[in-house]
């Protein structure tokens, strides 16, 4: 008995059956058909004499012409689970020839007349198309019964249906991965009950009829056809699910975890970034491929979430080499093994190095000779610069400005600075400094572009908000929280933010690095505002846990330098739209390179000399919209 179990798990792994198995067992079942057809022949004519030379004969005939019609229309070559109505229409044919030629074989030896030959063919192509096609029903049955019903371990799942789009395909492709069992579709709305893909249409219209469901057909698993999906029913399905604590999955875009096949290994489950019910962010594939393919990319920052997102999708444009350069020496080494198993074909180079060090951006530069410059090294954390505003104007200031001039030095065509929406009327350290680079970098494409200086480089920079998941984001810091327990902890109970997932910030980056031509400062539409106080519940409820009594939610208090709202990006009063709906250019004060250069010298030096009150003064000079919130540097604004 062990050993007939062993021998079934080994036929459950197996991925197909060989052709000329199948081609064997066709043979075969086309003979056993022609021999019923005999019987069958000799029960309605008595008086035909059924001899052992007819039975050869006809055996030899019926294996040859089979033969040649499955030859011909290669029946054997398909993979059996994946059959469909066309490959029943294979096998038609394919029958229908064997019986023709059977007739011509028999027809020139003359072994019956022909009103016998003629009635033979007839029930030997129904005999044959019948055993054949039940083979292979049989085969499929057999197929989905070991896949499923021998692993205990897979997931019971309902996939959401929605009729307007009458998309079954995921079922379908979901059948082949045997860690899932399917077990119907569900739907929101129409009562009546049917059958797609021979699979039941079960329909829910409140809490009440999905717990009826939930008792009546146990499953474990909801998985969501797309993220559009999972945000319409974000106040309906996916709360009835969290109640119940069922495993919500779903599939994300091709672009984010590659082909069909790969998605469906591992389908991520429900996170509140796919809540956020933000339209689906297009950009230009093609364009954007063909003026990368071949170029020699380098991207600073390369280790960090946005860096390390920005690798991801540049490494499926065709470049010629990908430079990653970072001064994390873990995150890079995670990174590169990630590419490595991702992307095999891609030829990148990681560099460790840090961007204030002129000779050792300068060899990297000199080395690679990159052609595009993907600047997205900085420090992010508001509260910690905002104590050590030195050390952010050494990096993001200092630092931008060294790579800018090198990308200048070495010809770069094209050099795109991630910037920051807290760079718009700054009110802390953080963003100040980045508006500084951002004054720096443009000031220096206008004197470039009006012949104050030397150099061909075109300078694009991109503001855009809050990016969900990224590291030190209020959703990683929610996740472990609640692994501890809670409670989660929230600043303020009005504070709000506007929110972007890495994928699509990146998405928008590559769009608007090739949409700008040089000068610009592009800022993305944040859509709607979101509390952090509501994000911190639904995050709870995704849990299953109920706020209040299973985990609590605590107010701590602003942080230095922190606002209440945030400043929106977009408005037709500060920006100009673009051809994409999702991308403005920002209208902002261009300043003079010289005296910017200079000034930067001035608060470089007081900030390698770390006088911090000097620095932060310096710093509001340069910019007189920095005016600072619940910090100590406020005094200087008076």
């Amino acid at each position: 008995m062990n050993q007939f179990l062993v021998n079934l798990f080994r036929l459950r792994q197996l991925k197909y059956v060989n052709r000329w198995v199948i081609f064997c067992l066709d043979l075969f079942l086309s003979w056993v058909a022609s021999l019923l057809t005999l019987l069958l022949i000799k029960f309605v004519y008595e008086s035909l004499a059924v001899t052992p030379q007819v039975l050869c004969t006809l055996s030899v005939a019926s294996i040859v012409a089979a033969g040649i019609s499955f030859a011909l229309l290669k029946t054997y070559k398909n993979i059996i689970r994946h059959s469909a109505f066309t490959e029943v229409g294979r096998l038609g044919v394919a029958s229908f020839l064997k019986s023709v030629l059977l007739c011509l074989f028999l027809g020139v030896w003359h072994f019956f007349p022909a009103d016998i030959i003629l009635l033979g063919g007839i029930f030997d192509f129904g005999a044959t198309f019948f055993l054949l096609s039940f083979s292979r029903a049989l085969m499929i049955i057999t197929y989905r019964y070991l896949v499923y019903n021998m692993n205990p371990q897979s997931d019971k799942v309902l996939i959401y249906y929605d009729p307007q789009s009458e998309d079954t395909s995921l079922a379908s492709l979901m059948q082949e991965q045997s860690k899932y069992k399917i077990r119907g579709f569900i739907q929101i709305g129409q009562s009546a009950r049917y059958r797609l893909n021979g699979l039941t249409v079960y329909s829910v219209n409140s809490e009440e009829d999905f717990q009826r469901l939930f008792n009546n057909i146990p499953f474990n698993t909801l998985v969501f056809p797309s993220q559009k999906a999972a945000q319409q029913e974000k106040d309906r399905l996916v709360r009835y699910c969290s109640h119940r604590r069922v495993k919500m999955l779903v599939l994300p875009p091709v672009d984010v975890l590659g082909k069909e096949k790969n998605r469906l290994k591992a389908l991520p489950e429900i996170r509140i970034e796919d809540l956020l019910g933000r339209d689906e962010i297009k950009i230009n594939l093609d364009e954007i491929r063909d003026s990368l393919k071949g170029k020699v990319v380098m991207v600073t920052g390369a280790a960090g979430s946005i860096g390390s997102e920005l690798c991801r999708q540049l490494c499926t444009f065709g470049l010629k080499e990908l430079i990653l350069f970072d001064s994390a020496e873990t995150p890079m080494h995670n990174i590169r093994l990630e590419l490595e198993d991702k992307f095999p074909q891609v030829h990148f180079e990681p560099v460790m190095g840090d961007i204030r060090m002129i000779h050792r951006v300068e060899s990297v530069f000199d080395r690679f000779r990159p052609q595009y410059v993907f600047h997205a090294a900085a420090y992010k954390h508001v509260p910690l610069m905002e104590e050590n505003p030195c050390e952010a104007v050494h990096t993001n200031v200092f630092g931008t400005r060294l790579v800018a001039n090198m990308a200048v030095k070495y010809d770069v065509e094209k050099f795109i600075m991630i910037s920051t929406d807290k760079a718009v009327n700054p009110t802390n350290v953080m963003g100040a400094s980045k508006r500084l680079a951002e004054i720096y970098v443009q000031s220096l494409s206008i004197a470039i572009s009006k012949g104050e200086m030397p150099g061909k480089t075109r300078f694009i920079t991109t503001r855009f908000g809050n990016v969900l998941g990224s590291n030190g984001s209020v959703i990683p810091r929610f996740r472990e929280q609640l692994a501890k327990g809670g409670p989660l902890t929230v600043t303020h109970p009005d504070i709000i933010r506007y929110f972007m997932t890495i994928p699509e910030a990146c998405r928008l980056v590559l769009e608007a690095a090739f949409m700008g031509k040089g000068n610009e400062i592009f800022v993305f539409d944040m859509g709607s505002p979101v509390k952090i106080a509501d994000l911190a519940r639904r995050m709870i409820e995704l849990s299953g846990l109920t706020v209040g009594k299973d985990i609590d939610i605590i107010y701590t208090g602003l942080r230095p330098g922190e606002k209440l709202y945030e400043e929106l990006l977009a408005t037709k009063e500060n920006t100009l739209p673009t051809d994409n709906s999702q991308i403005y250019r920002a209208q902002v004060r261009e300043y003079d390179y010289h005296q910017v250069d200079h000034a930067i010298d001035e608060l470089t030096d007081l900030a390698i000399r770390v006088q911090k009150m000097d620095t932060v003064r310096m710093m509001k000079q340069i910019v007189p919209e920095f005016k600072s919130k619940n910090s100590i540097y406020e005094q200087l604004d008076n």
